[in-house]
């Protein structure tokens, strides 16, 4: 019983952290001038119609879940960090949008099973430590016949490298989290889901980022406004040698992806029918 409560409590722990870390920020100042574009193209994928019951797993302020509702979606719009959720429903209601905004872990989700025609995520779901947990959360609340939608960056793409140029001056990962960008590999989500899903389909596509002008401008939006980033900076803070050394990697790295004022970013778009 104690080793189970220990269990519980590290958990508790890890994703109080994962929470004050989206915290970090301006994450929706990153969805608007960043990701904007990957929303709808989720909503498109999963063809969300009037009256579906949708569910947005990691929704941080709407990315996906305002475009769903606006097709006529009843959403959820389910996060970890209920500061996100306050900015998205300020924005829903701007927009004209009607749906449902709920604190929740996507490891353990408050839903009953088979809640949800479509359940979804747009570089959201990707970030919960324990891939497989997630991902029976994620078919467990979808009904038979469903629709399982995830928009995930690539390991091999920009955000994807962003992540491993990172990784050196990271704190440590807790026991048993797995890379966020595993998520970004077809195989590694196929394995995910097995057997419970049917007529799986995966596109690699690329976002067309042209925020940034110069390789310094998308390094410091970062630096300021990108949870996982600040917490990279924040690690290393001590250090002022290892911290030019970031500051040069991250400058390094958009300086060799942006061409003609634009960087182009990787991510897996896979869609999927949750068996009978």
């Amino acid at each position: 019983m104690t080793g189970t409560a220990d269990a519980r409590e590290a958990d508790r722990a890890l994703k109080a952290k994962h929470r004050t870390m989206w915290a970090l920020g301006d994450y929706p100042a990153v969805a608007t001038r960043v990701v904007s574009a990957l929303g709808p193209a989720l909503v498109e994928a999963c063809a969300i119609k009037d009256g579906d019951r949708v569910l947005d797993i990691a929704a941080g302020s709407g990315n996906a879940s305002i475009p769903a509702a606006l097709a006529g979606g009843d959403v959820v719009a389910s996060d970890l960090t209920p500061e996100l959720l306050a900015v998205g429903r300020r924005e829903a209601e701007a927009r004209g949008a009607v749906l449902r905004w709920q604190e929740a872990d996507a490891e353990a989700l408050p839903f009953e099973d088979g809640a949800f025609d479509t359940v979804m995520s747009c570089v959201g779901v990707m970030f919960a430590p324990h891939h497989q947990a997630a991902a029976d959360e994620l078919v467990r609340v979808c009904r038979p016949g469903g629709t399982i939608g995830l928009l995930s960056w690539t390991p091999e793409g920009f955000i994807g490298q962003m992540f491993a140029v990172m990784k050196p001056y990271a704190p440590p990962p807790p026991p048993g989290a797995q890379p966020p960008p595993l998520w970004g590999r077809e195989e590694h989500v196929r394995a995910l889901l097995g057997d419970r899903v049917t007529d799986v389909g995966a596109h690699r596509r690329k976002l067309r980022v042209d925020t940034f002008s110069e390789p310094e401008e998308f390094r410091e939006f970062f630096k300021t406004a990108y949870g996982p980033t600040i917490t990279v900076y924040r690690n290393i803070a001590d250090d002022p040698r290892r911290t030019a050394a970031l500051d040069a990697a991250l400058a390094d790295l958009a300086g060799g992806a942006l061409r003609d004022g634009a960087i182009e970013a990787e991510y897996l778009l896979l869609t999927a029918r949750r068996s009978g």
